[in-house]
């Protein structure tokens, strides 16, 4: 019975043996190939300044599908049937894929987003009705620091397939200072008086000059609009400087505005 045993197992080694240690061969083999793939990949992305939110990504979705064809590969080698084991990867994938739905659109989202880069951390941007700094890129969705510091979390499914102002893809930004005025105070008195304001406020641009025009009439009184340029990052401040300056020297010019 023992020697039955033994010559058994001496045919089925002499039989599968082969094949089990040429299949292990090319399991550690590719283990040690994708290691060097993926150091390499490391080493290239960085090279080229990738984002450091796609960097981690891509490495781990190419050395991640790079596993999964040595796996198939390996039990292919072996003879293990797939036709069992294929069925139970669809079925779970159909159910996974009905019940992630909206988490898989928010990935593929967010790939999109990294790949074409409408905007990237430290941008200034306005979505879904919220704005501030972009304080990261993530695969699923987008955080946001607001002006009152407020971490803000925003499906990337919403910022692919809806509008995005980004005030950070150009350096300059106009300021827009909409003002309504009695027909007691014509233009010509009005607009040098505003212009000088605008020349000398701080952090305001001379080219393009401040610009100031009459831009509605109503039954009660016409608009004038005040335009003036200046950086990104002094938007806020010099916007705040220049209503207030405006407010202040109409008032020491006798000049009223409604409510006043």
């Amino acid at each position: 019975m023992m020697d039955k045993m033994l010559q058994n197992a001496y045919h089925w080694i002499v039989l599968y043996g082969p094949r089990i240690a040429l299949a292990l061969f090319v399991l550690l083999a590719g283990q040690w190939v994708i290691h060097v793939v993926k150091k390499w990949l490391l080493k290239t992305l960085m090279k080229h300044r990738e984002d450091t939110t796609l960097r981690p990504f891509l490495t781990g979705l190419i050395t991640t599908t790079l596993q999964v064809f040595l796996l198939l590969g390996v039990m292919q080698m072996l003879d293990i049937r797939m036709t069992i084991f294929a069925a139970l990867v669809g079925s779970i994938g159909v159910a996974a894929g009905l019940a992630l739905s909206g988490t898989l659109q928010n990935f593929t989202s967010g790939i999109i987003i990294l790949l074409l880069k409408p905007y990237k951390a430290g941008d200034t941007i306005m979505a879904q009705g919220q704005t501030g700094i972009v304080s990261s890129i993530q695969l699923f969705n987008t955080i946001i620091i607001t002006t009152d510091n407020r971490a803000v979390i925003i499906p990337n499914s919403k910022l692919s397939n809806e509008v995005i102002i980004n005030h950070s893809s150009t350096e300059t930004r106009r300021i827009e200072i909409d003002l309504k005025l009695s027909y007691a105070y014509p233009p010509d008195q009005v607009k040098p008086i505003v212009l000088k304001v605008a020349t000398e406020t701080p952090n305001v641009h001379n080219d393009p000059k401040p610009e100031a025009i009459v831009s509605n009439l109503e039954p009660d009184g016409w608009h004038i609009m005040i335009y003036a340029w200046t950086t990104q990052e002094e938007f806020d401040e010099t916007k705040f400087d220049l209503n207030a300056r405006v407010i202040h020297t109409l008032r020491d010019n006798g000049i009223k505005l409604p409510g006043m």
